[in-house]
């Protein structure tokens, strides 16, 4: 019998579990778009609670909840900050311009963070000539990154200056459990410097769908408005809201394990002729490392890991992403160290 496929692709390809699809099944729902459905009604008041805003809104993705909030923030023809490298800008179709008119200034960091001193001057003057800076985003971990934890320190800094500058501020936390976790951080001190904050409930906590924008109840009032505008005003969601509500309550402080799979995963790569780490260290539950040339190209390279039972994911043309996650077990991801260690050493004594 063949071993089982081990997915490394991203945190996304999570399965419910056999709790989570009975929790979903038993779910209480009503019409969330007419009145109110009471399970998804619960995984708001607690996404807030835990994120320490006054409420929350549950919506069908992060691009979503990435995309309102800038809309919410700012008006058609202002400008927003953000790092080169972020979701925001790389990876949501440039929404923020299709959808809201909006531009983006991009700076770029260092494996997705920024510092200070590079925002310094960036707020444009009022002058009839110029766009109008409005907003400063900031995705905690960083999917770029190599899942970089931003340094507590400099979202405080950052989150600071902005205020002082008259600018709101946005968090991307698709993954922010997972900063959480392996900070020892908890989300809503996290949170606590943002006016609004997105998390994801279909990653590394590994519920079906669904994301959660937090923040001031006017704030999310309006959103509200946006959401249905965008489409994503959904009947009886209380189905998969009920997956969140589950993991949130299951899910969050099993994300160290991912965490301690990742650094297996690191010194496999770390250990291997011809494999690079693109950080020098790996935080949370995501390596990616760079394939030289002697290996062959990295599409070979990911397809020859493909035909062992380990699928992995071209990060860019030279990158190859893995990801721990639920559904990955440590026995999992020691077989797929080693197929790696070998797949390396194969070819470079060829």
């Amino acid at each position: 019998m063949a071993d089982p496929i081990v997915d490394l692709r991203s945190d996304t390809v999570t399965q419910p579990t056999a709790e989570m699809r009975a929790a979903m099944a038993r779910a209480e729902v009503g019409d969330d778009v007419i009145d109110v459905d009471p399970t998804v009604e619960r995984l708001q008041q607690k996404a807030a609670q835990l994120l320490g805003k006054e409420a929350a809104i549950f919506m069908p993705s992060g691009s979503m909840t990435n995309q309102i909030a800038i809309r919410i923030h700012c008006k058609p023809g202002d400008e927003f900050i953000c790092e080169a490298d972020c979701h925001v800008y790389n990876y949501e179709q440039a929404a923020f311009a299709q959808l809201n008119g909006v531009v983006a200034h991009t700076v770029q960091g260092r494996d997705g963070v920024l510092e200070l001193s590079q925002l310094e001057g960036l707020v444009r003057p009022e002058n009839d000539h110029m766009v109008r800076t409005r907003l400063v985003t900031i995705e905690n971990t960083h999917n770029r990154g190599a899942g970089k934890i931003q340094p507590y320190e400099v979202v405080t800094e950052i989150c600071h200056w902005a205020r002082e500058n008259g600018l709101r501020t946005h968090l991307d936390g698709a993954r922010l459990f997972n900063a959480a976790v392996a900070t020892n951080i908890d989300a809503a001190t996290w949170a606590g410097h943002f006016d609004t904050v997105s998390i994801c409930f279909s990653k590394g906590l590994g519920a079906p769908v669904g994301s959660a924008l937090c923040g001031p109840a006017p704030m999310i009032r309006e959103a509200r408005r946006h959401r249905k505008l965008f489409g994503g005003g959904m009947r009886q969601a209380g189905i998969i809201a009920a997956g969140a509500l589950y993991a949130l309550d299951n899910h969050i402080d099993r994300l160290a394990e991912d965490h301690a799979n990742a650094q297996t995963l690191a010194a496999a790569v770390r250990d291997a002729n011809g494999l690079q780490l693109t950080t020098s260290s790996t935080e949370t539950n995501m390596v990616i490392f760079r394939v030289d040339s002697a290996l062959g190209s990295t599409e070979d390279f990911v397809a020859r890991l493909r035909d062992r039972g380990v699928l992995t994911l071209m990060a860019a043309r030279d990158k190859i992403r893995l990801v721990t996650h639920l559904d990955v077990s440590q026995a999992d991801v020691l077989r797929a160290a080693e197929i790696i260690r070998q797949e390396a050493t194969r070819r470079s004594c060829a």
